[in-house]
């Protein structure tokens, strides 16, 4: 193929999506997306006896052995719910059918907003962690989970984006009840890196993957109280969504790992 030829190729591929190592960086999405549907599920507090049975908090997804899954921290954060789930759908069914599994809160990380959850029951289908070392700015990414909750159904929903930048932040405590030492001495160090992203998040998607577009690995969390925070001032959402990197999910599953 000639230089002109091959140029005239990229700008082809260009224009149908992002173009990465010579191909659409969505070219694998579609079986990104299929193998991690199984391992991501809505959040929320759980009542066998109440009416609704199951109170929708956010999105969260299965790591490790198959019996943790890690959420934000804001998610399982209300002190007037005791027992968490998560929902789980009937294959092929009807919307809003399924199980529950029920789901203990055992570490928190206030510091980056993020909890992890013991599951009851047998293994899940869990996802892969990515490199601590984190991704590239520009980097192509898939954002799942369940926005706007039981509005649109609890099936999980996939944004497709890119990292538009990684820059530091504090993340604000909701309550001086969340000032922990550790989030004291995460302030005192100065903040973290987080990742800017274009695809757009909405409520309910908080605590749901962000997976490597190409391997499904997961890179980050999406976290709504960052969006909430840093565009308190804009009179409409600018569709930016923020997320936690992957290096403080290994920190947090570290201990449970068998």
């Amino acid at each position: 193929m000639t230089p002109v030829a091959a140029a005239r190729r990229t700008l082809l591929l260009a224009g149908a999506g992002l173009v990465l190592g010579g191909r659409p960086a969505w070219a694998a999405l579609p079986d990104v997306i299929a193998a991690a549907k199984p391992s991501v599920f809505p959040i929320g507090g759980f009542d066998p006896l109440g009416s609704p049975r199951f109170n929708f908090r956010g999105s969260a997804f299965v790591v490790g052995d198959g019996r943790l899954a890690v959420t934000n921290a804001h998610v399982v954060a209300d002190p007037k719910i005791t027992r968490w789930a998560l929902q789980i759908p009937q294959a092929d069914g009807p919307e809003g059918r399924g199980s529950w599994r029920e789901a203990e809160v055992v570490a928190r990380d206030e510091a980056h907003d993020l909890a992890l959850l013991r599951l009851q029951g047998d293994p899940l289908p869990a996802l892969r962690l990515g490199a601590a070392a984190g991704v590239r700015e520009g980097q192509a990414v898939a954002v799942m989970g369940f926005p706007i909750g039981g509005l649109l159904g609890f099936r999980p929903v996939t944004h497709r984006g890119i990292v538009a930048s990684i820059a530091a932040v504090q993340l604000p405590a909701a309550t001086a009840g969340q000032l922990t030492e550790r989030a004291v001495a995460q302030l005192r160090l100065g903040g973290f890196d987080i990742y800017q992203l274009d695809a757009t998040a909405y409520p309910g998607n908080s605590g749901g993957p962000v997976l490597d577009a190409d391997t499904g690995e997961v890179v980050a969390v999406i976290n709504m109280v960052l969006a909430r925070g840093r565009e308190a001032a804009l009179s409409a959402p600018s569709g930016i969504s923020y997320a936690i990197p992957v290096r403080w999910v290994h920190e947090l599953i570290a201990p449970y790992k068998r």
